[in-house]
């Protein structure tokens, strides 16, 4: 990748910072009790200043990977369906314009691309160029109608598309220069413009062509009755799997997908232009219980565990099965937990209860007793728009958590709430009784027992809602009181806007305040990294001021394989990132 003249920061983190869980710097995993070098295993073989290609390996047999999740959808990109756990299965099926490795690096993707190219300043102008003879596994090109149809999609120019996120795509007045360039002139500088047209935004344009009968993509002008129905097919069509609309543009495809045993089963796309080397088949096997993902590893069942929800008694058996040609890694992710207020619930909208219920979270508790075994360093995380490490962090929440019954029950009281028959308070007719809402997760139940027992002291009732489909059709409809569960960020802060501008596409609690819109605009529309983080602190600071949201901790990954010679668990794509280079262990 040429340096263009305006590098982002925020794409540069590496190990200086803690890289819809709904995601990593190198460096070993120290007191996380790694029995790796999990650095050396972070950067692609044949990875080589700012490119990376998949390395020339010797084809291995087939490897089955857990997770914690089960796919659900060929495109990840629509707010109903977005999740990391689609992400981890699309990264080596769909290509994109870079690629993350371990540490967070963003890399052009060179077995598919030749450039991006900042080309100018003013206007703001930014050039893809793609290589010839890139093909889909059904053997049509893949080329500039992928990126036209990604940014019709993402633009928000149309409605029905339902994109979880618009921004920087909103921005671009589109034109594919020749089959092979795509260029985009924006309204306003982007500084993040590397995050665009990333593996999973580039869905097959040569499918909607023949399904819809467009004879070119690039035709369909943006708002129109032909585009309309491009958005229903985009965002309606490409759930599930079905082997004939959805091909494969990386190294492997789908060759199935049973949704009742939450596995898939991946295959060597014929048509791929890179390497072919890497595993015959690999089988993604969704298996919630960490701990029964490490007897399965160990009982020969799976040959990779691949765990965005570390797990005391997992870690200690992965570590265990060393003698048995195991190696096991942890690292930090950028991942956070987080417990969401829905601000269109009637208890919620009260802002005195909001703060009240802020007061009784003890965040210490919750992290000693359900992170610290797992990673002796792990403290509660102050912020939501930044990692710990990161310039810019500083502590925004320990000043308003964790104060105790007392502080609550007066913040209750000042507020005009009054405690019931049944010790629990309420104030117009409204009790304070809510439900957290969670997937099935073993140590979010924990959590949700921890809060119960904090918020029974001050006279709030906590009841805990566990549903295995709460990440798959619930969350993105605000079904919920308080929502518990992770968010996954790529390197980019611009990406985090929809969740909590007004109406964003993923802000899913209703938050809407003045102050955050124009700071996320500001930051987004900043013209030098300085002015964008004074920007994005400003954001932050206002996302604390309305007792919305909770950040919990960041997240650690753990890993652990066999008979594969290295896998390093990217902290947003998961550990098939770079599967195509993967190879017997000697």
């Amino acid at each position: 990748m040429r340096r263009s003249k305006v590098i982002s920061a925020w794409s540069l983190l590496a190990a200086s910072a803690l890289v819809l869980t709904a995601c990593g710097g190198g460096g070993d995993a120290g007191g996380n009790g790694s029995t790796s070098d999990a650095a050396s295993m972070a950067e692609g073989k044949a990875q080589e200043g700012d490119t990376f290609v998949l390395a020339d390996v010797p084809e291995m047999d087939p490897v089955t990977v857990a997770v914690d999740e089960g796919y659900s959808a060929y495109n990840n990109d629509t707010a109903d369906a977005n999740s990391s756990y689609n992400t981890y299965v699309l990264v080596s099926v769909l290509s994109g314009a870079t690629v993350l490795d371990g540490n967070n690096k963003v890399l052009l993707n060179g077995d598919v691309m030749e450039s991006i190219e900042l080309t100018s300043e003013d206007p703001f102008t930014v050039e893809w160029k793609i290589k010839e003879g890139v093909k889909w596994s059904d053997e049509d090109q893949w080329d500039c109608r992928e990126f036209y149809l990604s940014w019709l999609a993402h633009s928000g120019t149309t409605e029905g598309f339902n994109a979880a996120s618009t921004t920087g795509y909103e921005l671009i007045e589109p034109e594919c220069v020749d089959d092979y360039t795509f260029k985009g002139v924006f309204s306003e500088p982007y500084l993040d413009y590397e995050e665009l047209f990333n593996s999973t935004s580039m869905m097959p344009a040569h499918i909607v062509e023949q399904e819809l009968g467009i004879s070119d993509i690039r035709e369909v002008e943006p708002g129109s009755a032909e585009a309309e129905k491009v958005a229903d097919f985009w965002a309606g069509e490409w759930k599930g799997f079905k082997p004939e609309l959805m091909p494969g543009s990386g190294p492997y495809k789908i060759k199935s997908f049973d949704s009742n045993s939450d596995t898939v089963v991946l295959e060597k796309n014929p048509h791929w232009i890179g390497a072919k080397g890497g595993p015959k088949e690999v089988t993604v096997r969704a298996i919630p219980d960490t701990k029964a993902m490490a007897t399965a590893l160990q009982n020969g069942e799976i040959d990779v565990v691949a765990s965005t929800q570390p797990d005391v008694t997992a870690a200690d058996t992965l570590k265990s099965l060393t003698s048995q040609g195991v190696t096991y890694a942890s690292a930090p992710q950028l991942t956070y937990e987080h417990l969401d207020l829905n601000l269109n619930r009637e208890v919620f909208k009260d802002e005195a209860a909001r703060k009240a219920f802020f007061q009784v979270v003890d965040r210490e508790e919750i992290v000693n007793k359900l992170l610290k075994p797992v990673q002796e360093d792990a403290e509660p995380l102050g912020s939501i728009v930044f990692f710990t490490g990161e310039e810019g962090y500083e502590d925004r929440y320990s000043d308003k958590m964790g104060q105790g019954p007392e502080a609550a029950m007066k913040t209750l009281e000042e507020g005009g709430w009054k405690k019931g028959e049944d010790g629990i308070y309420e104030k117009d007719g409204v009790r304070f009784s809510v439900s957290i809402s969670h997937n099935e997760n073993e140590r979010r139940s924990q959590t949700v027992e921890i809060i119960q027992s904090q918020a029974q002291a001050a006279g709030i009732e906590v009841k805990d809602d566990t549903d295995p489909n709460f990440l798959k059709g619930r969350v993105d409809k605000g079904d919920y009181d308080i929502a518990l569960f992770g968010w996954s960020s790529a390197p980019f802060k611009a990406t985090q806007k929809s969740l909590y501008i007004t109406d964003g596409g993923q802000n899913w609690q209703g938050l809407s305040d003045p102050k955050i819109d124009e700071a996320y605009a500001k930051a987004t529309s900043a013209t030098s990294e300085e002015e964008a983080l004074e920007h994005y602190i400003a954001a932050d600071e206002a996302i604390a001021e309305n007792y919305a949201t909770i950040p919990l901790f960041e997240t650690p990954s753990m890993w652990a394989f066999r008979g594969i010679d290295r896998v390093y668990m990217q902290s947003y794509y998961g550990a098939l990132w770079n599967v195509g280079e993967w190879e017997a262990a000697e």
